[in-house]
């Protein structure tokens, strides 16, 4: 048989543990340490991917083979890198990375879903399910193995830059909505054991046709940093860590999530990219994880002050706690030199290199990426397809929270009239991509204006109001807006600007771009609907609160405003419930359900619905 004479990790016909232990035996220790390397694209070359090989290489937010790229641009780029790796000795494929962290939001033209916190006032797992199977084919259309998602943390405090990041500041929440693990990687197969990606035989070897390899983050505690400061410090017992931040884990684990990103915060002053026990004791020793821990982008250097002073330092520490893929990203000559005079000195053991490698090439022989290392042409149609796109519109339209509906008990604003004679569309948000779908959308920190493709609000209005409803649209509308004019009613829709990270903490969390005093002209002339557009709860001045008619919280959509026409003009009723608690002033902040100061102007899980029934 051809199979005979085949190496063992080869032949797909021999268990996983098999495979791996025979590769891991034929490889040198520079082999090793390059298995152990995440490169950027920039990077990568025949050198780097056919001479070393490097284990893996990511696209950082917004670094593509070209700007607006198409499907096929980025599966030829990804293949090219693959045909080098298989070039190498051994023939070990690479891992391709990508952070689709709300569909394949770096791709122009791709599906972009409402970020995980308006996911989060959906509380439908199963949508969570469905969307990460949607992603997952748009991933594997460009020929990306791996996407570093789902963020299962915990956000406690609002002021944080990565709430919108979040399914919710309650734990429960946060692991119903982890399904979404299930839906990139897809269901565990029969022979796996809970909590493991270890697989014997050849029941996975189509798995990487149609899913990716998901990465749950970032391990542990990064939503509940003192005043949400982003790569801060998380201060709380072992108990509190392991009953707030470590629990999604669990339900990632027993999913069978491939990849774990060590965060960049630290627990009680230690930082988790050197902290042996969170990753190594409790992780893989306590949870049973077999997959491979990753570090985040540069999360090594951060370990010296200044950043990366003591580069061998940082080496050494963070490969002795555990981690087993570093994200270099650029540095991989200077990293693989360290690491392996580190093992060469004594100072990381052989058996802790093994270790790290042995996780790796399990991940890439589960995934069945020996088997199927290049893009399925087949698939690049479903890049922002029809079927994609309406399940963005369905989770838009069951995300959206109704905060108020009607003043003074006169009758609700909501759902607005389809064939008013006039209305009014106003505001910075109401017709900008950009701003629907927030950070991590085509560049790392997104951007205003028409950075893809997709349905603005202001075309979803219009598309849902009758041929003879004129509507007037005034990004900044003025005391001239209202001369001679007689408005049925207005749609105001303001909010944040797009930001990643760090550039989104906040100490305060005012409407920016003066939409407060847009919102109180508009208002003190014509009912009022106030669409938010946000990753978190912004301060609402009560007069302001007084002066709208509805209030309704839309998180960051993504491409597909439909959903949110869908609930203003009553096709749909309102479903979404606060995944957050909605404060009065950011003095109160952080407050979470179960504070003993717990006042808020709308709690945890308020939404209102139109009562359809009654009012047709």
């Amino acid at each position: 048989m051809a199979s005979d004479r085949l190496p063992p990790y080869r032949d797909a016909t021999q268990p996983v543990e098999v495979r791996v232990r025979d590769l891991l035996s034929r490889m040198t220790l520079e082999e090793k340490a390059a298995q152990m390397a995440q490169i950027e694209r920039r990077v990568a070359s025949p050198d780097t991917l056919t001479g070393l090989p490097v284990g893996s290489v990511l696209s950082a937010g917004g670094s593509g083979p070209a700007e607006r790229a198409s499907a096929r641009q980025w599966a030829d780029m990804v293949d090219r890198m693959q045909r080098w790796a298989l070039a190498s000795r051994l023939g070990i494929p690479i891992l391709y990375g990508i952070d689709a962290v709300h569909g394949h939001n770096n791709i122009y033209g791709a599906t972009i879903f409402p970020h995980n916190v308006g996911l989060g006032a959906t509380r439908d797992s199963d949508l969570a399910r469905r969307i990460g199977e949607a992603t997952a084919l748009e991933v594997r259309a460009t020929g990306i193995h791996w996407t570093f998602a789902p963020c299962v943390a915990v956000c406690r405090d609002v002021r944080w830059g990565r709430c919108y990041e979040c399914f919710s500041e309650d734990t429960e929440i946060v692991r119903t909505m982890t399904s979404i693990v299930s839906g990139l990687q897809g269901p565990p197969p029969q022979d796996h054991f809970p909590g493991h990606p270890y697989l014997a035989g050849r029941s996975v070897l189509l798995r990487m046709r149609k899913n990716v390899i998901a990465c749950a983050k970032h391990f542990v505690g990064d939503g509940g940093t003192h005043k949400g400061i982003n790569e801060g410090n998380t201060i709380c017992t072992y108990n509190e860590l392991e009953e707030i931040h470590m629990k999604p884990y669990l339900d990632c684990l027993a999913q069978g999530v491939s990849t774990i990103m060590a965060s960049y915060t630290s627990w009680n002053g230690s930082p988790l990219h050197s902290n042996y026990h969170l990753i190594t004791d409790v992780l893989k020793g306590k949870l049973g994880f077999k997959g491979f821990v990753v570090s985040d982008w540069e999360g090594i250097d951060r370990l010296c002050h200044p950043q990366g002073s003591n580069y061998r330092y940082c080496v050494l520490a963070s490969i002795n706690a555990g981690i087993d893929m570093i994200m270099v990203p650029f540095n991989y000559q200077k990293f693989l030199e360290d690491l392996i005079f580190l093992v060469e000195s004594g100072r990381i053991s052989t058996s802790r290199i093994d270790d790290a490698v042995e996780r790796i090439l399990r991940v890439k022989f589960v995934s069945g990426l020996f088997e199927h290392p290049f893009s399925d042409s087949s698939l690049l149609d479903v890049i922002g397809c029809e079927e994609h796109r309406l399940l963005a519109r369905e989770a838009v339209r069951k995300s959206v929270v109704l905060l108020k509906n009607g003043k003074d008990k006169k009758k609700p604003l909501l759902p607005l009239d389809k064939k008013a004679r006039r209305i009014l569309v106003a505001g910075s948000h109401a017709d900008d991509i950009g701003n629907q779908c927030g950070g991590w959308s085509i560049t790392w920190h997104g951007d205003s204006g028409r950075i893809t493709i997709g349905t603005t609000i202001l075309e979803a209005i219009r598309e849902a109001t009758a041929n003879e409803t004129e509507v007037i649209y005034e990004q900044s509308p003025s005391e001239a807006t209202f001369s001679n004019q007689d408005y049925s009613y207005a749609v105001v829709v303001i909010g944040e600007e797009p930001y990643a990270e760090f550039l989104g903490d906040r100490t305060t969390l005012d409407i920016p771009f003066g939409g407060a005093d847009v919102v109180s002209l508009v208002a003190s002339r014509v009912p009022t609907v106030l669409v938010l557009i946000s990753g978190r709860p912004l301060y609402l001045e009560p007069s302001l609160l007084e002066k709208i008619d509805a209030l309704v919280a839309a998180w960051l959509p993504g491409t597909e405003a439909g959903g949110i026409a869908d609930v203003l003009f009553g096709d749909h009723d309102f479903e979404g419930v606060l995944p957050v608690t909605w404060f009065k002033s950011v003095d109160q902040l952080p407050m979470n359900v179960g504070h003993p100061a717990y006042d808020p102007l709308f709690p945890l899980g308020y939404g209102l619905k139109m009562n359809l029934e009654k009012t047709k």
